[in-house]
Formats: structure tokens, C-alpha cells, sequence
């Protein structure tokens, strides 16, 4: 199968057929018509075998995961996820593979509501590039850099459990069969944000997705917004799942540290917090404020109740 027949039996149909999309996969470049009063928000986000997945993961979860992650950076900006390009670099054409991992892909961008509309194919060491297309209210995209003094610091859903799949697939740990779909799950089929993320355009000072670490991506808003935070570690919100699985200890490491759980991590001034319960509650997603923003520049620290807790951030790094 060639290049051309590649894209056109396994990609040039994948996702939601979008009504703006003037010209898509087939031609030298994409023609999308852009909403006036919006502003245009574009993510790029990279997946290398043997560095970010297994050489024997489950292709339709791969295609899943590639949408997902790309698609929780528009949610963190308060986002409409819109358009896909896709750059597929293959050792090999394996047609099963293939077909698996577009499905995966499809069906997870038909849910966010998004079109592939390019991309580029080549061969060579697997690797999956996905540029993914969004828009958002005229200013009103939620950045890493507003957060305030006195800000509260929220996150939603639980943290922890894709560290702990991690853990689980390598055949690190053991997790009971009453607990494994779930970890399995939140470590192969992130969920993104997208609704949520929108809610938070109006409330929100500053915002990121949890995608290396609590502790590692807090330090990015702390840097980009010059203050400080302190974070309880008993406020973290951990799930059932982990708690049974691990030790208190290993629990909170994996929170803090583990990476790929995609929540939404963002801060709210006090003068909004009270708008926050009653937009949010529709979503049926839990939001925990985990700590609070200070003037301390730079400075992340840990609290354990009303007791400084020692903690050495140990995230996920790219290079």
C-alpha cells in the first residue's frame, strides 16, 4: 500500500465531517473557516515508540491517546477543539495496525467534535505528530501566566492513576481485578477536559493541563505568572483505586509526580470562587482546591495538614 492509497483507505474520512472545513485531506493544504470575534489556538504534541509507548501497545488506544492529549492542551486554554493534522513516520506499512489505530483515532476525534484535515506521511522510526486546531472567544484564552497572589489552586478529577497503569503495564505493581479496568483505563484512554476548560474562561486566572506531573506543570504557571504556591498534599484527590492499590506514601509520589493524567490544573481569585461550584456542577467532574498561590516567586512548597511536608519533584522529563 503507497502513500497516497495509506491516507485515503485509513485517514481521509477520520473524525466529525466539520461544516467549516472548506478543503481537507487531498489537497497541497487544508482551507478552514475561521469564526470572527475568535481567536485561533494551535498545540503540537509528539509521540516517539519506546519514549511516550510500548512497541506492543494497543494501536486504537494509541490513535485514542494521540487525540486526547492534544486535544486537553486546547482544553486548558478554554478551547473549541475544531481541526487535526496528522505527520505518521512508519518503520513499515502493517495494515491491521493501521486500521486499528485510525479507528482509535476517528472515533476519539468524532467525540471531541474534531476533523483530520491533513498531514504528512513518511517512513522511518515509528514516531506520531499531531497538530491539533482550536478556537476561542476573542482574549478570553485561559494562559500559565495570570495567576495572582491569594489565587486558589484547583484541580479536577483524581490524580495519580495513569502513573500507577504506567506502573501496572510494565508489571511493576499488582493491582486487584476490581481495580485494574479502572487504571488501565485512565492510563490508555486519557479523557480531555473540553467542556470544563470552557466553563473556566470567565473564572479562571491562569490554567495548564496535568500532563508530567502536579508539581512539574504547577512550576510552569508559578514561572510564566511570577508567584509562589503552596500546595496540602491531604487535599490531592486520589482515587478508590489508587488508595487500595499503594501505600499512602507511594500514593501521593504518584500524584504529584506520575504525569499523564490530563486533569485540568488552574487557579481562581477569590471573588470568583463562588461562581465556580455553580458553573462547574453540571459537568459531573470533581474540582478539589489543592492549595493557594503567594507572592513567593518561583517557590513551590508542601504542606502536610498544618506541617511542611519534604517532597523532591522527580517529573517527567523530555530530554
Amino acid at each position: 500500500m503507497g502513500e497516497f492509497e495509506l491516507i485515503q483507505r485509513c485517514f481521509a474520512e477520520a473524525g466529525r465531517k466539520r461544516t467549516d472545513v472548506t478543503i481537507g485531506i487531498g489537497d497541497d493544504g487544508a482551507v478552514v473557516q475561521v469564526r470572527e470575534g475568535c481567536d485561533l489556538v494551535i498545540t503540537t504534541d509528539s509521540m516517539v515508540e519506546g519514549i511516550h509507548f510500548f512497541p506492543d501497545v494497543d494501536p486504537r488506544s494509541l490513535g485514542h491517546k494521540l487525540v486526547a492529549v492534544n486535544v486537553s492542551d486546547l482544553a486548558a486554554m478554554g478551547a473549541e477543539p475544531c481541526w487535526l493534522s496528522l505527520a505518521l513516520t512508519l518503520p513499515k506499512v502493517d495494515e491491521d495496525w493501521l486500521t486499528a489505530f485510525a479507528e482509535g483515532l476517528s472515533e476519539t476525534a468524532d467525540y471531541y467534535n474534531c476533523q483530520l484535515i491533513g498531514g504528512d506521511t513518511t517512513r522511518g522510526p515509528l514516531s506520531l505528530t499531531m497538530i491539533a486546531k482550536g478556537v476561542v472567544p476573542k482574549d478570553k484564552a485561559i494562559t500559565r501566566a495570570g495567576a495572582q497572589n491569594g489565587d486558589y489552586l484547583y484541580v479536577t478529577g483524581t490524580l495519580g492513576d495513569a502513573a500507577l497503569g504506567l506502573q501496572l503495564v510494565q508489571n511493576k505493581v499488582e493491582v486487584s481485578k476490581k481495580h485494574r479496568a479502572h487504571i488501565l483505563q485512565r492510563f490508555h484512554y486519557p479523557t480531555a477536559r473540553v467542556a470544563l476548560g470552557q466553563a473556566l474562561r470567565n473564572i479562571a486566572s491562569s490554567a495548564m493541563d496535568v500532563s508530567d506531573g502536579l508539581a512539574g506543570d504547577l512550576l510552569h504557571i508559578l514561572r510564566r505568572s511570577k508567584v509562589g504556591a503552596v500546595v496540602d498534599v491531604t487535599k490531592l484527590p486520589l482515587s478508590q483505586a489508587l488508595k487500595d492499590s499503594c501505600d499512602a506514601e507511594q500514593a501521593l509520589k504518584y500524584a504529584l509526580s506520575g504525569g499523564e493524567d490530563y486533569e485540568l490544573l488552574f487557579t481562581v481569585p477569590e471573588n470568583r470562587r463562588g461562581s465556580l461550584e455553580v458553573l462547574l456542577s453540571p459537568y459531573g467532574v470533581p474540582v478539589t482546591c489543592i492549595g493557594r498561590i503567594t507572592g513567593a516567586v518561583g517557590k513551590l512548597e508542601f504542606k502536610q495538614g498544618d506541617v511542611p511536608f519534604a517532597y523532591q519533584h522527580q517529573g517527567f522529563e523530555h530530554f
